[in-house]
């Protein structure tokens, strides 16, 4: 199985300009998700379904403090 590096990263839009910074990329069946700071570190992927999920729960406050 042939894995795809993630591309066109970007800078999620609720990273502030402190140190909680993250970047998300695309893959041929999901996402990707990599610390601003530290890229050297890697990053992890998602599927698309997996991708949905986690966006979806979020948007209904399931990681609210």
């Amino acid at each position: 199985m042939t894995i795809e590096s993630p591309r066109n990263w970007r800078t999620s839009s609720r990273s502030s300009t402190g140190n909680a910074c993250v970047e998300v990329g695309r893959t041929g069946d999901g996402g990707a998700v990599r610390d601003t700071k530290d890229r050297a570190a890697g990053y992890f992927t998602t599927t698309t379904d997996q991708w949905t999920s986690f966006i979806a729960a979020i948007k209904h406050g399931r990681y609210d403090a």
